[in-house]
């Protein structure tokens, strides 16, 4: 028999704020966090702006000996599973506890640098490269730090990789595979030359991210990262655990349309497909976190998509708005917001939004949140490569 599954801790690194709180109260101001690059010098890209981490600090968090094997994507994803554990006050049956991560890019930092050092200093690599770059350098940092000897692994589908990490977490606590599970995503992506390559597609919004915006330009790009603690709701409510949501529901599609392009069709499959794994219907959906880039073509074919799944879509926004586009780590950051307005009765806002555009005609709660208790919700990612994954999340009170 399928058990149902409890959320009982979230931890967050984000271009909001260093931690879950700081995180949705930033959030539920409709704060953007999108200034003007430090990591890599503006002037060397066509667009300024991105969503970066401020003010973390690796020192504060890893010894000096850790940090030689530890890229920023892996820190990020470690920092934020202490947080979620503390706040979940679990202990966990280490051969019975699962980890699964998402990531894009992996440690891009890293390889850009030995990249760097090799081809135009005629450096030396440096012999942790490999460690470093390594897409389940977070997972396995994770297990090696907690002690988790059960399934270890990492998912990499593009922006969808978080969304695919959670969903399958799920059905593993769900299903009786695991007691428990640690998942979630991180990303950091800020190194010249993957940032270059983003310039190239030019998808890149030379000043914002204004998602459903009729003058929407593009995405901005962000970093950071964010764990949740999976275990079943009897055990939870047995161990006396704030159960913050549940995770009810996930479907995943894929569009076989187009390696760049979206589509609308594979979009609603994954919709429907999450409405139907948690036996809901669209009609006690109370918002969806979208996936919302903020570029022409997504934007529009969501719209589309959620209003054929939805025949009266319930208000939908983009949190892209404000912490920008995580890639990999998307659907974390997503899910930890879906989690606070599910929690907290507040809709985050989809910030920046000018005027609308007819082919995005959804309530996106434009610029301020809105104070609204929720049932369900959705949280939606679309990946390049046609790859959609949709996670259903029941509000716990």
């Amino acid at each position: 028999m399928n058990r149902r599954v409890a959320i009982t801790g979230v931890g967050v690194v984000s271009p909001l704020g260093l931690d879950y709180a700081s995180f949705w109260d930033a959030l539920s101001r409709g704060e953007p966090a999108i200034r003007e690059m430090t990591i890599v010098p503006p002037s060397t890209m066509r667009y300024p702006n991105a969503a970066e981490v401020r003010g973390f600090d690796p020192v504060a968090h890893f010894e000096e000996k850790e940090l030689n094997f530890v890229d920023r994507f892996a820190q990020f994803a470690m920092v934020a599973a202490r947080e979620a554990r503390a706040a979940s006050g679990i202990q966990f049956d280490p051969e019975r506890t699962a980890i699964i991560t998402g990531t894009s890019a992996g440690g891009q930092t890293t390889e850009d640098e030995n990249f760097y050092s090799y081809y135009a200093m005629k450096g030396r690599v440096s012999p942790l490269t490999i460690p470093r770059v390594m897409g389940n350098a977070a997972a396995s940092r994770i297990s090696l730090e907690f002690g988790i000897t059960g399934p270890v692994f990492t998912i990499s589908t593009a922006c969808s990789s978080s969304n695919h990490a959670i969903g399958q977490a799920f059905w593993m606590v769900r299903s009786g595979i695991v007691d428990a599970a640690i998942t979630g995503g991180s990303e950091a992506p800020f190194s010249t030359g993957f940032l270059k390559s983003w310039e190239a597609m030019r998808v890149v919004s030379p000043d914002t991210c204004r998602p459903f915006s009729r003058d929407r330009k593009g995405l901005i790009l962000g970093e950071g990262g964010a764990v949740l603690i999976l275990e079943p709701l009897e055990a939870a409510h047995a161990r006396g655990a704030t159960v913050w949501a549940e995770i009810v529901g996930f479907g995943m599609s894929s569009d076989a349309h187009h390696i760049t392009q979206p589509s609308v069709a594979g979009p609603v499959r994954a919709m429907r497909a999450a409405l139907a794994d948690a036996r809901i219907t669209p009609e006690q959906v109370g918002y969806i976190n979208a996936h919302g880039t903020g570029t022409i073509a997504n934007d529009s074919s969501e719209a589309t998509a959620i209003r054929e799944a939805f025949a009266g879509a319930p208000p939908v926004s983009s949190t892209k708005s404000m912490h920008g586009h995580a890639l990999g780590a998307a659907g974390a950051l997503e899910a930890a917001a879906t989690i606070g307005a599910l929690r907290h009765g507040v809709l985050p806002p989809t910030a920046n939004f000018t005027s609308a555009d007819p082919a995005c005609d959804l309530d996106v709660v434009p610029n301020m949140a809105r104070v609204v208790q929720v049932e369900y919700a959705l949280s939606n990612s679309f990946a390049f490569g046609g790859l959609n994954a949709v996670l259903a999340f029941h509000n716990a009170d």
